[in-house]
C-alpha cells in the first residue's frame, strides 16, 4: 500500500474511533449537561484526548523499537496482524465491556480513556498501519545505523498517534457538540446502536489485511 493510502487509513481509523460512543464522547456531553456549559464539554475532551493518545503510544512504541531490526520486519508485521485478528475474534465472541472499566469514575476521564482504548484494541488496530508506513518509507535498513533507523521509527510512531488522535477527538467532539447544542439526549436513546460487532469485525479485517500484505510477494 502507498504512503498516501496508509495515512488515509490513519485518519479514517481516528474518525471511526471518534464516532464510536465507546471511546467516550457521551461523557463529554454529560459533563456539559451537568454544568450547563459548553466549556465543560470541551474541557472533558482534553483528558479523553490525552488518554487515547497515551494508549496509542503504549501499543505502538514497542513495535517501533523492534521494527528497526531489518531481518525481523516481516515476522513482526505478520505477528501484529495475527494478534489483531485474534483479538478481533475474541471481541466478537465476548462483546461485554471489561469489568475494570466500571471501576474508573467518569471524573477520571484521562485514565478512563487510556484504559478503554487498550481494552477495546484501539491502539492495536493502528499497529499494522504504522508498520506499513515504516515499510513504505524506503529506508534501507541493512545499510542504515540501527540508532538512526529506530529514531525514524519513533518519530513516525509519534506522528501517527498524534494524527490519529486528532482525527478521533475531532469526530467525537463534533458529535458531542451536536448532541449537547442541537440534538439533545433523546438522540442517544433513539439513534444509539451497538457497535461491538462492527468494532470486532474491523479489528479482524485490519488484521487479515495486514497478514496478507506482509506475505505478498514484493
Amino acid at each position: 500500500m502507498t504512503s498516501a493510502a496508509l495515512w488515509i487509513a490513519v485518519v479514517a481509523s481516528g474518525l471511526f474511533h471518534g464516532m464510536n460512543p465507546g471511546m467516550g464522547w457521551p461523557l463529554a456531553v454529560s459533563a456539559g449537561l451537568m454544568e450547563r456549559s459548553s466549556r465543560a464539554l470541551f474541557g472533558a475532551l482534553a483528558p479523553l484526548t490525552a488518554g487515547h493518545l497515551l494508549a496509542m503510544l503504549a501499543m505502538i512504541l514497542p513495535f517501533s523499537l523492534l521494527f528497526g531490526i531489518a531481518r525481523w520486519q516481516t515476522p513482526i508485521q505478520v505477528g501484529a496482524g495475527l494478534l489483531l485478528l485474534g483479538f478481533g475474534i475474541f471481541r466478537y465472541v465476548g462483546r461485554r465491556h471489561p469489568r475494570v472499566l466500571a471501576r474508573i469514575r467518569p471524573t477520571q476521564l484521562g485514565a478512563w480513556s487510556f484504559v478503554v482504548a487498550l481494552a477495546h484494541g484501539a491502539g492495536l488496530m493502528l499497529v499494522p498501519i504504522y508498520l506499513g508506513l515504516c515499510g513504505s518509507m524506503g529506508l534501507d535498513a541493512v545499510h542504515r545505523a540501527a540508532g538512526a533507523l529506530i529514531g525514524a521509527d519513533l518519530g513516525m510512531a509519534l506522528l501517527v498517534c498524534v494524527v490519529h488522535t486528532m482525527a478521533m477527538i475531532a469526530a467525537g467532539g463534533i458529535l458531542a457538540w451536536l448532541v449537547f447544542r442541537y440534538l439533545g439526549t433523546k438522540f442517544l436513546s433513539r439513534s444509539w446502536f451497538n457497535l461491538d460487532a462492527t468494532w470486532a469485525a474491523s479489528l479482524m479485517l485490519v488484521g487479515a489485511l495486514s497478514v496478507a500484505l506482509s506475505l505478498a510477494p514484493r
